[in-house]
């Protein structure tokens, strides 16, 4: 059954960079479309981005377009979404996802 973990949160100040990490454990990520999701404080569940499985096609919302980036390592299984010019208002956890899998999530906060 695929579980996956997101690493690589914490503080960074605004227009920061930070990236982002998602693994998967007893199964092998290349083989799943994962999206990238962030929740902040009050705020309902908003996506980010996506990779297809095969041919890593990505695919991003509009207003997420030019600072966010999704990416694969197919030699670490991984993929990552790095995170430029961050704003305060980027503050929230970040999940990867899955079809109805989602990872437990990673605290982003930006702030002075």
């Amino acid at each position: 059954q695929l579980q996956l973990v997101e690493s690589g949160g914490g503080l960074v100040q605004p227009g920061g960079s930070l990236k982002l990490s998602c693994t998967a454990s007893s199964a092998t990520l290349s083989a799943y479309p994962i999206a990238w999701f962030r929740q902040s404080p009050g705020q309902e569940r908003e996506g980010i981005g996506c990779i297809s499985s095969n041919d890593r096609f990505t695919y991003y919302e509009n207003s997420k377009k030019g600072r966010f980036t999704v990416s694969t390592d197919n030699a670490k299984d991984t993929v990552y979404l790095e995170m430029n010019d961050l704003k305060p208002d980027d503050t929230a956890t970040y999940y990867c996802n899955s079809g109805r899998t989602w990872g437990q999530g990673t605290l982003v906060t930006v702030s002075s």
